[in-house]
This record gives C-alpha cells, sequence and structure tokens, in this order.
C-alpha cells in the first residue's frame, strides 16, 4: 500500500508541474518581449517562450542531482523553463511521467536512463515533432541524438589500472555488475574481452539494485557475505562497473577487515571521493565523466535541435582516470567541485557551445 500510494503522489505531482507548478528542479522561463529580445538575431529568433523537460530513470542519488544541475544550468543561461523528473529505474512510472510531458507543450525532451519502454515514448515524441536527446538510453529513434559516456573507455582505463596493480600475474577479481542497463551492459563487453585474452580471472559476480533506494547497502551485504569463501590471498581486486556498487564495496572491505582487496570502479561523486581519500581505503581509482558535464551537453544538443541546426546521431563525453594517489598529492579534501584543479580534461568543454548561445548567455 505504501509503494501505491508514493507511486501515486509522484503521478499527482507531476501533472501538477505540468499544469503549471514546479516538477522537480524547474527553472523560470522567459517570456513575451524579453524572450524576443534575448533570441534576437540567433537561429531561436521566431521560437519565443522555451520549455524543456528533463527526464531521468534513476534515483535521486548524487549523480543525478549533478546531472540535472549541469541541465538545469544551461537551460537557464539560455532562457530555457526547465522541468525536471526522476522516476527512479521505475521503468511505470516513466512511462507515465513521460506521457504528461507529451501532453505538456514542451519544446524538447532529454531522457536520461530510458530503458525497454523508452523507445515507442520516444517515438510519440518526435511523431509530434518534439526534439529530443537520450542519455545511456535504449533507443534506436531516426531524428534523436543518443549520448553517453566513453564507457569502453571507462571499462579500458579501470581495467589497466587494475591489470598494472598486479605486476607478473593475472588479476583474480570479483564483479560487480548487473544486466539490464545500457552503460554496464557497454562496459560488460571490454570487460568480457579482457576475460577472453586472459588479462584477468573472474572469481565471482554479484551485483544488485533493488528498487534503487539502497543499492550501496544491499551491495555491502553481497560482498560481505561473498568475503567468507575467499580467504586473504584468494582475491586480489572487485572491479565495479558502478560506483553505487563500489561504495558498497567499501563498506563490507572496511567492516570485514579486508582491505587488502582494492576497489577499482566507474563513476564518481562526491562521497565517492570522501571515500577515496580515507585512510588506508581500499578504493584506489575509478574513471568517470563528469555528470554536471553530461547534463550540460545534453541540453547544448537539444538547444541545436530546438534551433533547426544539425546535430551528430550520437556523441560519447570522454573519461577522466581518477587515481587515489594523485588524490592525496593534492592536499586537502578533493571535491567533484575541484576535480578540475587535479586534472585539466575534467568537467569543462565548449563542445556544441555555438556563437549564438553564446551570445544569449550575454545577454540573459
Amino acid at each position: 500500500m505504501k509503494r501505491k500510494l508514493s507511486f501515486l503522489l509522484v503521478l499527482v505531482m507531476a501533472v501538477a508541474s505540468l499544469a503549471g507548478c514546479s516538477g522537480g528542479a524547474s527553472t523560470d522561463e522567459a517570456s513575451g518581449d524579453s524572450a524576443v529580445a534575448m533570441y534576437e538575431g540567433t537561429p531561436l529568433a521566431e521560437k519565443g517562450d522555451i520549455k524543456i523537460a528533463v527526464i531521468r530513470n534513476l534515483g535521486a542519488d548524487e549523480h543525478t542531482a549533478q546531472f540535472l544541475a549541469g541541465a538545469v544550468e544551461e537551460g537557464k543561461s539560455l532562457g530555457f523553463g526547465v522541468d525536471t523528473f526522476t522516476t527512479d529505474g521505475n521503468n511505470a512510472k516513466f512511462e507515465d511521467i513521460f506521457n504528461q510531458v507529451l501532453l505538456g507543450d514542451y519544446d524538447g525532451i532529454v531522457v536520461s536512463h530510458g530503458q525497454d519502454n523508452a523507445q515507442a515514448l520516444i517515438e510519440q515524441a518526435t511523431e509530434k515533432g518534439i526534439p529530443v536527446v537520450a542519455f545511456d538510453t535504449n533507443a534506436e529513434v531516426e531524428g534523436i541524438t543518443t549520448t553517453a559516456q566513453d564507457d569502453f573507455s571507462l571499462a579500458k582505463l579501470s581495467l589497466d589500472a587494475l591489470i598494472a596493480a598486479n605486476p607478473g600475474k593475472t588479476p583474480k577479481i570479483i564483479k560487480m555488475w548487473v544486466a539490464g542497463f545500457p552503460p554496464m551492459e557497454r562496459r560488460e563487453q571490454i570487460y568480457q574481452e579482457y576475460v577472453k585474452e586472459g588479462k584477468i580471472e573472474e572469481v565471482a559476480v554479484v551485483g544488485e539494485v533493488g528498487d534503487f533506494t539502497n543499492v550501496a547497502g544491499l551491495n555491502a551485504n553481497a560482498i560481505g557475505s561473498l568475503l567468507t569463501r575467499f580467504p586473504k590471498g584468494e582475491v586480489d581486486a572487485i572491479w565495479a562497473s558502478w560506483d553505487a556498487f563500489a561504495t558498497g564495496a567499501f563498506t563490507a572491505l572496511n567492516e570485514n577487515n579486508r582491505t587488502e582487496i582494492k576497489i577499482f570502479g566507474i563513476d564518481v561523486s562526491n562521497a565517492d571521493l570522501q571515500m577515496m581519500q580515507a585512510e588506508n581505503s581500499p578504493w584506489v581509482l575509478t574513471a568517470a565523466a563528469d555528470a554536471k558535464l553530461v547534463g550540460t551537453l545534453n541540453v547544448r544538443l537539444l538547444a541545436k535541435k530546438i534551433a533547426g541546426e544539425e546535430t551528430p546521431a550520437t556523441y560519447e563525453i570522454p573519461a577522466t582516470t581518477i587515481a587515489q594517489e594523485d588524490l592525496m598529492k593534492a592536499g586537502g579534501q578533493v571535491t567533484v567541485e575541484t576535480l578540475a584543479d587535479v586534472y585539466d580534461t575534467w568537467g569543462k568543454s565548449e563542445t556544441f557551445n555555438e556563437d549564438w548561445m553564446k551570445q544569449i548567455k550575454g545577454s540573459n
């Protein structure tokens, strides 16, 4: 009953949002003469007020918050109204929210982590003439742009570091992974290549997502139970294909005094960085793209579509390797916001930031 009531509450909030109230994070859009003046001399000159929706089918974790912050800030800088929605990996909720958005007079939609039912919904949007950019989403629809982190590079960077940390032998690893999610499916392709080539030896696989409310806790329990099967010396490392898995592994290794096993992960958040910088932390490396920049780039692509400009069918956001050793050398606590001081490649990109966008930002 509690789940049903929560689901109904989300639907009521979504309907209220689309009727004019705030849905998730929202920004004020330009109106009337101000929009005309702001867009004068740009490809948006004839568009008037512009409103976009960002729908993310994941829970409200820190990575999601960063992604949405990037999308909202970039949209606001372009004078857009931006409504954001999170649907907790619940495909039924995602479909209901998407259908409400289709009725909500939006000029464009960013979809994040849409699953099997996203294809038909995105097709409905494009049939209505609504431009769509889809991040880490199962969809092949003509006219949309699909974006992703460079998951092949993320997997290679993390696995290569794992191998380099275990010279002279084939490292024995526990893989933390789950099927059904596009980014993890892509990362798995590289992982399987490494297994077939004899670069790594898999001794066990775990990975639980549940209802996305306690992924770290579920996986801490799973790793804790698994460790009883492997005495010290029988596992060299844990490869976590998602940082929520890695946080669970971090807890389990510390609670079971097994920090001789090192964690190599993918993705990053402030909580992750804090764990990596903890005393005697087993989490020694993660490969990641800046989630906030991902949100920014997806909105830039959507803006180009709304303006009638050509966009690529696909685009991959490049990855950065974040090593515990580099964080420790930096001095002081490194956060997602200050990673750019450690790595020049972090959080910066002029990609798709067209001159006309800079003009709008300058006048807004």
